[in-house]
Parts: C-alpha cells; sequence; structure tokens
C-alpha cells in the first residue's frame, strides 16, 4: 500500500528514543496483529473487540469498508527512526456522514451553503458502532502521554497537509477527550443508555431494586415475549455455524432497510468476524415452529458487553426488548460484567433499567469561520444534553435510594 508521511514531533519523554513521524496506513493489515492489539489493549481485562486487529480487519477485508462505501482507510501511526510502530490510531477518509451516529449533517450544510467543502473529512472512529473506546491507542507504558499527544498532532498535520475540512474523534474515553481538549479540540456531548449492573446475583435481585409496579410490568413482558412458543438461545463460538449467520443476516437486511435505507454490514463480514473473534460474540436468537425468527448481535470486551445489531422476520409482542435488552441484562449479572452497552439511542430502554449515559467526541474544524459557528452551538448543545440526562435520571424505574444517596422506600 503507497502511504502517506505527516510530520510529527520529536520525542523528548525519556521512554521515547530520538525522533518519531505520523505513517498514514491505508490498511490495518500494514500492522503486525500482535502490535495493534498491545497498542489498543485488545487482550486486557478492559479490552475493547471493536478495537481490535480481528474486527477492524474483517471490516476491511469484507470490503464493508473501502472506498467504494466511502470510508478509506487511513489509519494513523507513530513510528520510531527505525520503523517500529509506538502508537495508532483508527482513522478513515469519509465522503458522507453515514453509520458514524454523532451527526453533524448540519454543519456540513452550513458550510456547504456558505461556499465552502465539508467533505471529505477525517474520522477517528469504529465504522457503524457508536460504542466508547480509545481512539488514541498508546497502550500502557510510560511513554503514552507523549504518544497521545504525538498523534494529535499528526491528525492537525494531515488536515493541514491534505487540505480536508476537519477531523472527527467520536466516542471517546476520558483521557483521549482530555488531550483533545487542551489540544484545541471543540468538545461534544450526546446521550446513550447502559445497564450498571451493581454486583447482582440474578435478574430477579436487580428486579428488586425497582419500584413494584415497573418490577410487575417487566417480569409480564419478559413472559409474553416468549408465550408463542418461542425459544430464545445465546451462540458463541462454533456454534456459529454459516446457517446461523444466514438467518441473522436475513434479519439485518430487513430491519437494516427499513430503518436506514441502506444496510452498512455485508454477509461476507459477519463470517469473518465470526471465525475470527467468535469467542467475543454472544448472538442471542428467537426461535419458533423449528426456525430462526429473531436475533441480536452481541459482543463482549472487557467488562462489558456490548449489543449491536437486531433483526426480525416475525413480530411477536416485546420480543424486540427480550432479545435485545433483557438477555443481555441476564448474561451480564450471569458473567458478571459490569455494564451493558445497548447502542444509540433509544429512551424507551429507560423502563428497563438501563440508565442515561453522556457519551464525548472531540472535533478538528479548520475553517475559522466554520470553527466558531460550531463552537457556540456546542455550548448550547452540551447544555442541552446535560439538562436532560438530568431529567431522565429522575424518571428511571428504580426506587429511591437504589441509585442516589437517597433512603430506599417502596412505591
Amino acid at each position: 500500500m503507497t502511504s502517506k508521511f505527516v510530520p510529527g514531533g520529536p520525542a523528548d519523554d525519556h521512554a521515547v528514543d530520538g525522533a518519531i513521524h505520523i505513517r498514514v496506513a491505508e490498511s490495518i493489515e500494514s500492522v503486525p496483529p500482535s502490535v495493534w492489539d498491545e497498542l489498543a489493549n485488545a487482550g486486557s481485562s478492559t479490552g475493547n473487540p471493536f478495537l481490535s486487529h480481528a474486527f477492524l480487519s474483517a471490516l476491511e477485508d469484507s470490503k464493508a469498508v473501502g472506498s467504494r462505501s466511502g470510508w478509506l482507510p487511513q489509519h494513523l501511526l507513530v513510528e520510531d527512526s527505525e520503523g517500529r510502530i509506538l502508537a495508532a490510531a483508527p482513522a478513515y477518509l469519509k465522503s458522507h456522514s453515514q453509520g458514524e451516529y454523532v451527526f453533524d449533517h448540519g454543519w456540513a450544510d452550513a458550510f456547504e451553503r456558505a461556499g465552502g467543502r465539508y467533505y471529505p473529512k477525517l474520522q477517528l472512529s469504529v465504522p457503524f458502532t457508536p460504542a466508547s473506546g480509545p481512539r488514541l491507542l498508546v497502550g500502557n507504558g510510560s511513554a503514552a502521554p507523549v504518544l497521545r499527544d504525538a498523534l494529535i498532532a499528526g491528525i492537525k498535520g494531515y488536515v493541514a497537509q491534505t487540505g480536508v475540512s476537519s477531523a472527527h474523534a467520536t466516542f471517546l474515553m476520558p483521557d483521549d477527550l482530555t488531550a483533545m481538549e487542551e489540544a484545541g479540540f471543540l468538545h461534544r456531548t450526546d446521550q446513550q443508555f447502559h445497564f450498571r449492573n451493581r454486583e447482582y446475583g440474578s435478574y430477579e435481585d436487580f428486579l428488586e431494586t425497582l419500584a413494584s409496579r415497573k418490577r410487575k410490568a417487566l417480569r409480564k413482558e419478559r413472559r409474553e415475549a416468549v408465550s408463542n412458543g418461542i425459544e430464545v438461545v445465546r451462540l458463541s463460538g462454533k456454534e456459529l455455524t454459516d446457517e446461523v449467520w444466514d438467518a441473522f443476516f436475513g434479519f439485518y437486511m430487513d430491519t437494516g432497510s427499513r430503518k436506514w435505507g441502506r444496510p452498512y454490514l455485508n454477509r461476507r463480514f459477519f463470517s469473518l468476524v465470526g471465525e475470527r473473534m467468535g469467542d467475543k460474540i454472544v448472538l442471542v436468537m428467537a426461535r419458533r415452529a423449528g426456525r430462526f425468527i429473531a436475533g441480536a448481535l452481541n459482543f463482549v470486551g472487557g467488562d462489558t458487553i456490548y449489543g449491536r445489531y437486531w433483526g426480525c422476520v416475525e413480530d411477536h409482542p416485546f420480543l424486540h426488548f427480550e432479545i435485545c435488552y433483557h438477555q443481555a441484562i441476564d448474561y451480564a449479572i450471569e458473567h458478571k460484567l459490569a455494564v451493558v452497552e445497548a447502542g444509540a439511542q433509544g429512551e424507551h430502554k429507560l423502563a428497563r433499567g438501563y440508565e442515561p449515559t453522556t457519551t464525548h467526541s472531540a472535533h478538528w474544524i479548520a475553517h475559522p469561520g466554520l470553527r466558531q459557528a460550531i463552537e457556540d452551538h456546542l455550548d448550547y448543545e452540551r447544555h442541552r444534553v446535560a439538562e436532560m440526562k438530568e431529567a431522565l435520571d429522575a424518571h428511571t424505574p428504580f426506587r429511591r435510594g437504589e441509585r442516589l444517596d437517597e433512603p430506599a422506600t417502596e412505591d
């Protein structure tokens, strides 16, 4: 692959010897899996499955990302003078704003109405995946801060040298966000709903923390979801056969076509990701009268299970909630996972024990006028997101005292 170079600065931290530079890799295959995964902490107890070499390479090898999809890989690599890779960032040159879940269509429209050119732009993210995780992959060594700064300098250098309008790092973790804010990136917030496992011994233990009428409603919902002869199974590893993926892909295509117009992933992606990281997959499937009728794809990493895609070919009351949300809570409690991340949006998750959680992104805007307009908008937006979270916190199904420092009461 042809690579471009963006100059970095000298590393003055004692753990990094000599000058370093930024290389742009046009394929994840340019990086050995062991090197990438070590930088991403993909194999650690807190590892994020979507940052693994296996997941990102499945996207590329299946052509789900690439020039034809408008996601051109431009992974940023920090190298020393001997070509050793010291840090990395998953990055893509985008010709649109689809599949990101942090919406900037309004920014693009305003800039283009004013005579600017918003696309292409640089996106630091995992394609089609609204899950928070590292974006500046620097490992755990003492040189992590200087390597993080080097990647940030490389992002700015890429924007300056290529003439793209902007760079966007979405669903950030605190260390990355802090470093990028200090470097002048604009901070944006949004909201998701996550389930927090407070060391529950069972799903019933979780229900006991809810107000009585909420508890009764969820018990009834779960009974009715499987009342029409429906069996729910969880599949992982070698159980993820072609027959299973064929069924799930049919669900994904049907639902994706109705929700997004054009589903992002292809059938080959699911086979590849199943082969490469099947032990990190929990595919919850519903079966009735001998055939699969619905399913939800989950990935497990560190202390979190991440819900991603859902689909069905038969409509049954409450089945969506059972397959996507209740089963994920069951799995987290059974396997002592701390969090269920159930994807983007969805205030209906609140009634099922998922709590409002703020997500973060950072944006480098090259044009001064566009930057100022976006900065003013984001200041207002952050306040609105905070107000919304406060309002939603007051409407969780928990009894008083189960989440806040208040006496527990039954209503």
